[in-house]
Formats: C-alpha cells, structure tokens, sequence
C-alpha cells in the first residue's frame, strides 16, 4: 500500500506557495534582463543553488555518492538541465515572459511521450494520448499569436516561443533520464546537485560566448538573483521534493498546472505583456492536455 496520502490543507498551501514562486522565474529574469542578462542570471543561481544543496546535504549527514557509477547519469542530467535554461535564458530575450512559461511548462507533455517509450509501466492510456493531441493542437494554435506590433518583432517573438518550447523538451528529456536511470534510486538532493553544478559549469562559460554577460549592480538584480538563488534552486525545489515523499504525485501535480497560469496574469499585471486571443487560447488548450496527461491517476481515481 502506498505510504503518502492525499493533499490536506498544508499540502495545497505550500504547493500554492510554490506555483507562486515558480511562476515569477520568468518574470524576474525579464524585468530584470537591462541589468543581468538572463543566461547569466540562471548561471550564476545555479552556482549559489549548487553550494547550498552541498551544505544542506553535510547538515543532514548526506554523503554524495560517486563510486556506484551514478556520476554518469548526473552529468547527463546535468547537461540537459543546462541546456533547458540556456534556452529559457536565450528566448527570453526574444518573447514575452508569459510565453516562456506556458511552453516551458508542456514538459510534462515530451515526458510522458519519452517515459512511454522507455517503460512498459509508463504505458499512455488513452485519454492520455487525447490529451497530447489537445497539448500540441494548442501549442500550434499559441505559436499564431496575434497581434504583434511589426514583422519583425512577430519573427523574434516566434524564435522566443520555439526555443521556449524547445526548453520544455529539454526537461521532459531531464524527466526520462532521471526516471530511467540510477539517477530514480538515489536521493532527491544529490540529483539536484547533479543538475546545479554542471548547469553553473556549462551555462557560465555559454554566458560568456555568447555575449550575456552584463551585470549591472542594482538593487533589482541583486533581489531577483537572490530569489532566484535562495528560493527557486534551494528552498523551493526541496520543499517539492520533501511534498513528493509525504503524498500522492498525481494530486501534487494538478496543482502544478497554476504556474503558467501564474506566470500568464503576472506578466500581464507586472510587466505589462499584451496577451493575444490566440495565445490565451492554444495555452488553456496546452494546459488542459497537459492536466489530462499528468493528472490522468488523480482524475481515474475521481471517476471511480
């Protein structure tokens, strides 16, 4: 019998706290891009996030483990994780925030298609699949978008959304391999280290081939480089991975769906980002065929 239970009201709180917190990522590196370039913003808290993991794990006593090969694996993860936020930092530069955060996260959608190939336990059911069509028929109809302000600014607002989306493939691929490897047997906290340290290793010397290395010390980048540092990489993605011990996936991850919705209004308040009909349209189209692909156990469990 499965130990974790279903959500109670602490649950549903800090899973709404985390939504909150996810959701502003891309907020805070687009307001903050005139004075940190995102790709160095993401590289320089992953670093911060890497030393803080490493600190947690020799307060709880927690040794990384290198000599059961698993390093291999972690530095695949790694690599994927870096390459997710390169192009997360890269189409940013490009689009609106709002964008980035709804193609960011169709991720569930690339994982279930890779852990389906992988796994005969990961087999699609059929609503599942209903709900990749009704995902990617609503990633067709948001990259029509609509009313862009010239030409140009639509072509660069569509390389924005395609590496945006790319990004999300980036981390339904870190989901796979994590799943599929001895990465799945190991603590959450050391995969986490796996993936921050060889983010900072490869995404600060991308920053600098590619030109993003302004940093202009203002009170802005500082706030949004320590948020970033302290409460994405460290404290929120524990808190998740400490919530995935205690209850259910399936219920946790219905929640997860308010991020992009999150990301969508706070843009839109924040930043002032215009949101277009078809846009708005093709990311509940998206979001609905994520929620029928992730949260397919915790809606068959309503059913019954």
């Amino acid at each position: 019998m499965d130990p974790r239970k279903p959500l109670d009201a602490r649950a549903a709180a800090l899973m709404l706290m985390l939504c909150l917190i996810w959701s502003l990522q891309q907020i805070l590196l687009k307001a903050t891009a005139d004075a940190i370039a995102p790709t160095l913003q993401i590289a320089l808290r992953s670093g911060v996030g890497a030393v803080l993991v490493w600190l947690f794990m020799r307060w709880r006593g927690m040794r990384v483990q290198w000599g059961d090969g698993s390093w291999r694996p972690g530095l695949a993860v790694g690599t994927l994780f870096a390459l997710e936020f390169l192009l997360v930092g890269e189409s940013i530069n490009h689009t609106s925030a709002a964008h980035v955060v709804v193609f960011l996260y169709s991720a569930p959608v690339f994982a279930a298609l890779g852990l389906h190939w992988k796994l005969p336990s990961e087999r699609l059911a059929p609503l599942q699949w209903l709900g990749i069509a009704l995902a990617f028929a609503g990633i067709a109809l948001a990259f029509l978008g609509g009313g862009k302000p010239s030409k140009a600014a639509g072509a660069a607002m569509l390389l924005g959304d395609l590496l945006a989306l790319a990004a999300g493939m980036a981390w339904g691929a870190t989901t796979v391999a994590i799943r599929t490897t001895r990465l799945a047997s190991l603590p959450a906290a050391q995969t986490l280290l796996y993936q921050l340290a060889t983010g900072f290793a490869l995404l600060l010397p991308a920053a600098f081939l590619l030109g993003q290395t302004r940093f202009e010390p203002t009170p802005l980048a500082w706030a949004g480089l320590a948020f970033q540092s302290v409460l994405v990489c460290f404290v929120s993605f524990l808190v998740w991975f400490w919530l995935l011990t205690q209850y259910l996936a399936s219920r946790l991850g219905v929640f997860s769906f308010m991020t992009p919705i999150f990301g969508v209004v706070f843009g839109a308040w924040l930043l002032s980002e215009p949101i277009e009909p078809n846009f708005l349209a093709g990311a509940l189209m998206v979001l609905a065929g994520v929620l029928l692909v992730s949260g397919y156990g915790w809606l068959k469990s309503l059913r019954r």
